[in-house]
């Protein structure tokens, strides 16, 4: 791995690289980086959330920008506030020159802030697809003499509808411009936009399995729907120093989930679109200065948040497909530092995880979740080390005075009982807690398999029916769904009979039957965008 000495930075923007603590390039910055620098064509890069990809164009663009020059010379388009904030703050920690100004500009900040900046003039401007727009129809934001287009997250963009929204904004800009166009994701539609919207392009592309790094530990647990809140503060409760995201599907989760959490005595925090920006703003200046050790939030409002020393990140909803899991795990682990990704899995989502865990190509191992004893004893432990560390510190020679008066008429080993029960009693109440029955998958559905035989094999459903009973004893009437192609069939059974026909083929040493992979168009697969009210989070 090349140095960033080696990437040809110029001093001052090295000198600003290593400030900030930067120690050696990410794969995609060590790729990124020189190709900016050295070569004159647009690029298309792949690359997860997590991986450095702000600082892998935004220190070449530091380097290129004239910082002179009183107008936009690099626009940064992203699809959420809190990214265009980060974009922005990351930028102006890297700068090599303070004369290069950059501003963030979104929906729901102070149009008269916006406007006041621009006028004085900004180097770089980060913002959201629908307020550039807006800038642009007032004509308070000129992009006449762009020298750089960055479209980042452009999956997330186009999952949000903005995809037209951003082809409007580049027609406002000049043919030599440079694109950079960054993605999670290569779907066909983000491919036809780079063809549209580029000029010659070279494309990057950073291994997927670099954001679930080994640093990551992954583990599912299996529970009931109605126990995932029990199972999320037995493990708050196991670890002396949480400090995590909780990713639930919808914004009336997020906002339940937190309100329980705050009941039950722990610091949580909601973050969703509903939320005022000042409101959001002030939930995420609160979680990121750690007055909040839990963050409770959807997708969506989490996409862009950048905060340093995750423990966790939690799913307490399975996420819809592998790219929603990877985003989210990659919160945890990053710069070599360890987390831990945990999943709550119901019996009716098994299949569904080994679904994102194959196509995500990670590894995500079967947990057991505390014991009531276990939690208990490991609260007893930290309050026994918080105690003996209270000692060796300064003590109120009036707490010293309570303490000898209350000695007077009890023994020692009482008194200090009697202070602990005082002080932790509720928190080390089992009755907080109930016994939890972790459960398997779902044997009550179906599964799919494939047949390695086809029409061409002369195969036909009666015939398959007939192999099913005669030689698996499977009763025709549980038989279902069968489609017969040239060389293959697929046929779905219940998970018992499926088990006994898999058996009964190893048992003859044949490849007959195999289990099949989900079908792409899964239920739980994420659907084209469609036409509809502008997001609100543009």
């Amino acid at each position: 791995m090349p140095t960033f000495a080696d990437l040809g930075l110029c001093d001052a923007v090295l000198t600003a690289v290593l400030r900030k603590g930067f120690e050696e390039p990410t794969p995609i910055q060590a790729q990124t980086i020189p190709t900016i620098l050295n070569d004159t064509r647009d690029v298309l890069a792949q690359a997860q959330t997590g991986t450095g990809k702000t600082a892998a164009y935004g220190i070449p663009i530091l380097q290129l920008l004239d910082p002179a020059a009183p107008h936009v010379q690099a626009l940064i388009l992203t699809p959420t506030r809190e990214l265009a904030i980060q974009v922005a703050e990351e930028l102006s920690s890297l700068r090599p020159d303070p004369r290069i100004t950059i501003a963030p500009i979104y929906g729901g900040q102070s149009m008269g802030l916006q406007l006041r900046a621009l006028r004085r003039g900004v180097s770089i401007v980060a913002g959201t697809p629908g307020r550039i727009l807006d800038h642009l129809r007032r004509e308070s934001l000129d992009l006449a003499q762009l020298a750089f287009a960055v479209l980042d997250e452009a999956d997330e963009m186009m999952s949000m509808g903005f995809l037209d929204d951003v082809e409007e904004i580049l027609s406002h800009t000049p043919a030599a411009k440079r694109t950079l166009l960054f993605s999670a994701t290569m779907p066909r539609e983000i491919l036809a936009v780079a063809r549209r919207t580029m000029n010659e392009f070279v494309t990057l592309r950073a291994e997927s399995t670099s954001l679930t790094a080994s640093a990551t530990d992954q583990i599912a647990f299996e529970v009931a729907a109605a126990d995932k809140f029990e199972a999320l503060c037995r493990i708050i409760d196991m670890e002396e120093d949480f400090y995590g995201l909780v990713f639930c599907r919808t914004k009336v989760d997020a906002d339940a989930i937190a309100s329980r959490l705050e009941e039950r005595g722990y610091d949580a925090r909601a973050l969703h679109g509903d939320l005022g920006q000042a409101q959001r703003e002030k939930i995420l200046d609160a979680f990121k200065k750690r007055h909040a050790r839990i963050l409770v939030a959807t997708d969506v409002a989490a996409r862009g948040i950048d905060v340093q020393d995750l423990t966790h990140v939690i799913n307490f909803d399975l996420p819809g497909d592998p790219e929603a899991y990877v985003h989210r795990v990659g919160r945890t682990g990053r710069a070599g530092k360890s987390g831990i990704a945990i999943t709550f899995v119901t019996p009716s989502e098994y299949r569904r995880l080994q679904w994102i865990q194959k196509l995500a190509r990670t590894s995500i191992r079967k947990g057991k979740l505390p014991k009531v004893a276990e939690v208990l004893e490991a609260k007893r432990s930290r309050i026994e080390s918080e105690v003996r560390s209270a000692m060796d510190q300064d003590i109120d020679p009036q707490m010293r005075h309570m303490a000898a008066r209350i000695l007077a008429h009890s023994d020692p080993e009482t008194a200090l009982a009697a202070v602990l029960q005082h002080a932790f009693g509720t928190e080390l109440d089992p009755g907080r807690y109930r016994e939890l029955q972790e459960l398997g998958p779902d044997r009550t559905g179906k599964t799919r398999l494939v047949v390695s035989q086809g029409r061409r094999d002369g195969l036909t459903p009666r015939r398959l029916v007939a192999y099913l009973s005669d030689a698996c004893g499977v009763e025709p009437r549980r038989v279902g769904d069968i489609e017969i192609l040239d060389t293959c069939a697929f046929v779905s059974l219940p998970f018992a009979d499926a088990e006994k026909v898999l058996a009964h083929r190893s048992q003859e040493g044949q490849v007959l039957f195999r289990k099949a992979r989900p079908r792409p168009r899964a239920p739980f697969a994420k659907s084209s965008p469609r036409p509809g009210p502008r997001h609100p989070n543009r």
